[in-house]
Parts: C-alpha cells; structure tokens; sequence
C-alpha cells in the first residue's frame, strides 16, 4: 500500500537548517532530535535520514513461520476505556484488535498506520490527515474519515472521567470538548484539523498508547466482549491477575494481511510482580516472552541459552515525589519549596540509580526532561548537601518532621524508595517507610503525600509535562502549580523550531529544579527477554509489544 509522505522540498526551511546542523554534529542526540521532527511534518524514514546523509537502517528479522502460540509474561490489570489507560500492557493486549492512527518507532520517527500519511503548515497550525484506503471493521463496516473524527472527538472530551488525552489537544478543544470548526471530515479519507494554535506534539499525542481507535458504537463497559477493531485479533478470555487470550480473527480481512499477523494465538499469563516466578516459569517452558526485565534478573536470563535479553536507553524513570496539595494532619508539608528542596539536597542520586536498578541507566538531573527527548538541554548534576538540607528544613520549620515515603512492594520502585529513604535518615532527616502491595498501590497513587511513581517514554518532553506539571493537569501528581511553568509548557507546545522549543523547556528545567517538584533521580534502561526463535517482542523504547508483529521463525 503507498504512503503519503512529504518529500524533502516540502519540508519547511527550519527543518533543512536542522539538517544542516544535524549533518556536521558528532551528537547522535542531535541527529535523533531531526528524524522525530521531520516525521512529525511527514517525512519518511527514507527522507529524513537522507537529508541526514545517512540509509535508513534495515530491520533485522528472520522468516515468519505462519500459525503457532506465544506465551507472553505481563501483569493483567482490569481493562477500561483505551483514553484511560495508566499502565502499557492494557494497550498491548488491545491493540491485537484496537490499532492506531500512527505508529511511533524506536528510532524517534513516526510512521502511518491507519493513516496513510499526513501534510503539517509549516508553524503546525493545521494538519491534513489522509486515511488509508481499504480497511474495515472486522463487522465489516468501512474504515472512513469519519471514523478518525468520531475518535478525535472522543480524545477530546473531558466528560470521560480519566480522559489523559484532552490535556495534550487543547488546541482543538473548547469548554472541554473538541471545537465544531476543530475536526473536518473532507471527504471519506480526509480530515482537516484546525488548530487554535500551533501544536507540534499533535502526531506524537496520536501515537501514545491511549489513543487506541474504536469504532462509534464502543461502549467501555463491553470492549472485551463486543471487540469491534480493525486489528487481526480478537479477545477471548480476560482474568485479571491470571491469564487473558489473543487469537486469530479468522473471519476478518485485515488491511495489512501478509506483513504480520501471524500467530494463531497470543497468551499474556500473569506471574505476579516478583521475578523469581518468572524464572521458574521460563524453566519450566511454560512462558517465551518476559516484558521488562531489571537488576540482577537481566543476567539470569541473559545466562540461559535458549532466550535473548534486549536493552534500550529511554526516557522511562522513577519520580520520588512530594504532593503540594496533599494534606496530612491538618497541614500541607510539601507546600513550602524549602522542604522539598531539602529532600532533593539529601539524596545523591547515583546511589539511587546504583541501589535502585543496580546501575541499569543514567543519573538525571530532577527535571524530567530527558537526553533522549528533542528539547533536553544538559545541566550540572545535583549534589548531595545534607546540611543545607536540615538548613532549610529548620528555616521552614520542619527540621522535626517524621516523612512518610510510600512505594509498592517490589522491583526498582521499592529498591529506589529504600536508597532514598537511607540518605534522607544519614542527612538527619525522619523518615517512615510504607510499602504497599501493588494490588492497591495504584489505587491512589495521585494523592499520596510523598511516594514513587513510574513515568514511561515519551517522544517529547513536553508531552510529559502537559500531563504531568501543569496546574491542575490528570497526571499531576506533584499538585505543582506555577503560573510560569504553565506559561511555557504552553508556548512550548505552539513552538514547531526545536532549539527555540529547547530555549523554552531548559526555563522549565530550571523551575522544575528550583521548585524541588520532584526527585527524579535516573533515566531507565529498559529490558527484556524472548526466546531465541519469537520475533517482534523486542525491546521498543515505549514498552510496546505489538500482538500483529509477534511471530516465531521458519
């Protein structure tokens, strides 16, 4: 099937002064930072490498072997409306039947799925979206513009309690909904959308893991038993915490039939959280694929002769963070930025890295933008001072305070907590360790006083802070609100160049920084596991496991 793409020509002139500069740099961040904007504008991997004067490189694969099962390891949450989701591996299994409009590839690139490809303004103040021609439901209604506007519409509508795509689409959005003049639908495979305002994240936000396409009927409530998709699977169990099955949707014709889609059935069985179940399940034979792996369990199944272990360096981290807003007898403690800059200047974050992921990454900076995202300007380390530290925790008051730090029971997330809460009580502060099981952990996990949290990859920084650091925003967790560090995030959104969008989020690094918002102690470098003969689990910087691409080889 062809695909729309721009050529190099009609890339606007700040993409080619990007090349240039991208062409004579030794910086692999650099180079990394072109390809994802200029496939943001819809450049093919073809166009932009070459504008960097380089190949695309080939995917190594073997030869599919048609039929078969895998056997996949991941922990089964209760399923829930895609523009929901909290947790990768909800969208893994979904999307054996729920594809979407673009897919986002290691590399930094996008690249068109349901869609067939995609023209930008050159300020990203408007996007044609072409849809790709000759996909149905597999209840055998046609895949039509007016499909991509229905979901558009629904990405936007903050009357979904949870929605985590609206915050990042305000430039669609008014009083809460899509705006009517937002989202034209041209004709059966074209929609037009116009922005409010410039908007360079629109076709990342389209490929996060909630913005799964379902048809108009989609209920949440039936997803699972009324799986109407325009993917080549179909559910046909679904147990949380024990099993859920993916199989072959033999009446459906899929529009991408010959290029995935291969196995008969896809298993996902839930082993729990602790890893020596997964090494007794691997021993066993009864599992082929480990979704994340870390500490010393890598080298464990590194030493066995019939698996691979991938690694991959992201944007995926641990915050340790205090909530501004939440109250704890009667008072807010984590209001007053001298205390949460005490906390930052307590712990050394290498030892954290080093005890929490026994060294699986890199060291960060407490600003949650990372050296692999676009708009990441290197700052100094922080360093440990434990007596400034009690110094501001006397002049705000709190010098005597006992901190509860809560985490779940297992992994990194625990072991991180631990190292934190270690120095923070060799600095003379009090500390409380509460450990929570993560059967309930999550329950509220936005509202805990001073807790670790996972945060994944995105492709953009300032993906994560609409969602995250922005007053009032679904996933703020911190309850940071500053009027300036809103004001950027803003700006940074309607600011297509990517070094005046670096200008902006180095400001919000700063701020992130001299507000303490949050611990954010290392970058994680990602595992997993498949057996030798299993193709398509590899390791994907956003932890995507893509059911139509698994397959195992002749």
């Amino acid at each position: 099937m062809p695909m729309t793409y721009r050529s190099a020509g009609e890339l606007p002139d700040h993409l080619h002064a990007a090349a240039r500069a991208a062409r004579t740099s030794d910086c692999a961040m650099t180079r990394r930072e072109f390809l994802a904007t200029a496939s943001i504008y819809g450049a093919s991997a073809a166009t932009a490498y070459g504008m960097l004067g380089m190949a695309a490189p080939a995917l190594a694969q073997g030869t599919p072997r048609m039929g078969g099962t895998a056997r996949m390891q991941g922990v089964l949450r209760a399923m829930k409306d895609p523009v929901t989701f909290d947790f990768n591996m909800l969208a893994n299994f979904a999307r054996g039947w729920l594809e979407y409009l673009v897919t986002y590839n290691s590399d930094g690139t996008f690249t068109p799925q349901l869609l067939e490809g995609w023209d930008v303004a050159d300020d990203a103040s408007q996007y044609t979206l072409h849809v790709r021609p000759g996909v149905t439901w597999n209840n055998g209604d046609a895949f039509t513009a007016r499909d991509v506007a229905f979901n558009l519409r629904r990405f936007c509508d903050t009357s979904i309690e949870g929605n985590a795509l609206a915050p990042r689409l305000a430039a669609l959005m008014a009083d809460g909904q899509a705006r009517e003049d937002a989202i034209e639908v041209v004709d059966d495979l074209t929609v037009v959308l116009t922005l409010s305002e410039p908007d360079i994240a629109l076709i990342a936000n389209l490929s996060d893991y909630q913005a799964a396409i379902v048809h108009p009927s989609f209920e949440a409530s039936t997803m699972l038993d009324d799986p109407i998709g325009t993917g080549p699977y179909i559910p046909t169990a679904y147990e949380v915490g024990v099993r859920a099955v993916l199989e072959k949707n033999t009446g459906h014709s899929w529009w991408n039939e010959g290029n995935g889609a291969w196995l008969d059935r896809i298993v996902f069985a839930d082993y729990g959280e602790d890893p020596v179940t997964w090494v007794a399940a691997a021993e066993a034979d009864e599992i082929d694929h480990i979704y994340a792996l870390e500490g010393d369990f890598v080298d464990v199944f590194g030493a066995f002769p019939d698996w691979r272990v991938e690694e991959i360096a992201t944007s995926g981290t641990i915050v340790i963070r205090p909530n501004q807003l939440t109250e704890v007898d009667g008072i807010r403690p984590y209001e007053d930025a001298r205390v949460r800059r005490a906390l930052a200047l307590a712990v050394d974050n290498q030892v954290i890295l080093d005890l929490g992921t026994a060294g699986q990454g890199i060291m960060a900076e407490n600003h949650h933008v990372a050296p692999v995202h676009p708009e990441y300007t290197p700052m100094p380390m922080p360093r440990r001072d434990p007596e400034a530290a009690m110094a501001l925790l006397a002049e705000a008051g709190m010098a005597d305070y006992e901190h509860e730090l809560i985490s779940l029971d297992a992994g990194f997330m625990k072991d991180s907590a631990d190292a934190c809460a270690a120095q923070l009580r060799d600095a003379g502060i009090s500390v409380r360790r509460t450990v929570i099981p993560s059967s309930s952990f999550w329950n509220d996990w936005d509202g805990y006083a001073f807790s670790t949290t996972i945060w994944n990859h995105r492709p953009l920084a300032v993906q994560t802070f609409a969602v995250a650091y922005v007053s009032g925003a679904v996933w703020n967790e911190t309850g940071v609100h500053n009027e300036e560090l809103d004001g950027i995030v803003a700006e940074a959104l309607t600011t297509p160049d990517v070094e005046a969008r670096r200008a902006l989020m180095f400001r919000a690094q700063q701020i992130m920084q001299e507000e303490g918002v949050t611990i954010q102690p290392y970058w994680r470098s990602i595992f997993n596991a498949q057996k030798t003969g299993l193709r398509g689990g590899e390791i994907h910087l956003s932890q995507v496991i893509d059911p139509r691409a698994l397959y195992w080889e002749a």
